[in-house]
């Protein structure tokens, strides 16, 4: 008999590239698979109709968006807004619709929807996850792709709320899988019961072509991308940093959604190149046709300083010098693969505009750092290595 798993999101597919590498693994296992999801913006939604229509496993979104079953969206809003309010007065009993939009939603549809494991792929979906494998007596998963209760700089904003959700839930899972050692680290420091298992935001290695990475000389072509070109992200430092260099020297790509007026604020000696988002198959081939991959993350918050993006494997995998800044993650990750790139410090603009400076110098040597670094991806940091993983937590989850 075929075992049924269903992945539950409080995000969209074409948002949450992990899930997608985790439903497409599962499938070519032989596991019958269903995604449940909520909607969260429109260009992501634009990316999810070529994503889905591509897909061998089902996709079910609810909770309604601004354009479809507007009423349902319009009230699981109001009842999120309502949650969040009362969810500290009454010692966080509506602590389960506080946390994401969609959460009565996601539950309903995950109780109904019969599966031998639930994976919940973000906080907003593992109370729905728990709750829907107690009632359909099966097993279920967290993958935290993030350290959730400290994502954000302010202890206060969402910290109590997810707290009270990783506390409530966690314990209840069958197995917990993080993006990084060192997220792995601070789970199992709270949860001592625990086994972490990580597994890396790697990606499938046959989505680049070697011929995409000849290296042209000058320019030198820069890129960085986010789902969102905004606050946080370390590209004032990036800016300043470029502001000291000949333009005629570089290129840089920026790829994401710009947040209003952000790139305003920014130095104005720099003229980025500007990227809308694209699927994340698209990424890669485009990654592949620049030089540096830019890791800028300011360590704005605990997560942000403990996590291993997919940004950086991606530009690894593309075959991209890594310029990346030293956060606990990052740095940990060059000091055990020190041939693909450079670490700066985070809040100098002047360190990051030497490096820089020394690969657009060095151009022979930015050559070989690519080639190591796209050799690495090749050979190690790949999602057919990270897959068998990922697999063998599945089974031996079912086994059990």
């Amino acid at each position: 008999m075929v075992n049924k798993i269903t992945l539950i999101s409080s995000g969209q597919p074409s948002l949450n590239p992990r899930l997608v590498k985790e439903a497409d693994t599962l499938i070519l296992k032989g596991y019958e698979v269903t995604v449940i999801y909520q909607y969260w913006n429109e260009w992501a939604t634009e990316l999810d109709k070529k994503l889905l229509a591509e897909k061998k496993w089902k996709a079910i979104c609810v909770g309604g968006s601004p354009k479809k079953e507007k009423l349902k969206y319009f009230v699981s809003r109001v009842f999120q807004k309502v949650a969040i309010f009362l969810s500290p007065l009454t010692f966080g009993y509506f602590s389960d619709f506080a946390i994401t939009r969609s959460s009565y939603f996601l539950l309903r549809e995950a109780k109904r929807t019969y599966a031998d494991l639930y994976i919940a792929h973000n906080l907003g979906a593992l109370p729905a996850a728990v709750k829907a494998a107690k009632k359909n007596k099966a097993k279920c998963g967290f993958d935290a792709e993030d350290f959730h209760r400290l994502e954000t700089a302010n202890y206060e904003r969402g910290y109590r709320l997810k707290k009270v959700i990783e506390d409530k839930y966690i314990t209840k899972t069958d197995y917990l899988s993080t993006s990084s050692p060192q997220i792995s680290k601070l789970y199992k420091d709270i949860y001592p019961s625990l086994d972490p298992k990580t597994i890396l935001n790697v990606f499938n290695k046959q989505d680049i072509k070697i011929t995409e990475r000849t290296f042209a000389g000058k320019p030198v072509k820069l890129f960085w991308f986010s789902q969102t070109i905004g606050e946080n992200r370390g590209l004032n430092i990036l800016f300043d940093a470029l502001a000291k260099i000949k333009s005629s020297d570089y290129e840089l790509h920026l790829l994401g959604d710009p947040a209003t007026n952000f790139l305003s604020q920014l130095n104005k000696k720099v003229k980025p190149i500007l990227h809308t988002p694209i699927d994340s198959n698209a990424i890669l081939k485009l990654a592949g046709q620049m030089d540096i991959g830019i890791a800028s993350e300011p360590s704005f918050s605990i997560n942000n300083d403990n996590a291993l993006s997919n940004k950086i494997f991606n530009y690894i995998l593309a075959g991209l010098a890594v310029v990346a800044s030293d956060t606990a993650a990052q740095s940990s990750l060059l000091v055990e693969y020190p041939t693909i790139g450079k670490i700066y410090s985070k809040n100098s603009s002047t360190a990051l505009y030497e490096v820089l400076n020394f690969y657009i110098k060095n151009p022979d040597l930015l050559a070989k750092t690519k080639e190591n670094s796209f050799q690495l991806g090749q050979t190690v940091l790949n999602w057919e290595n990270e897959s068998k993983k990922f697999i063998s937590i599945i089974e031996k989850t079912l086994s059990i």
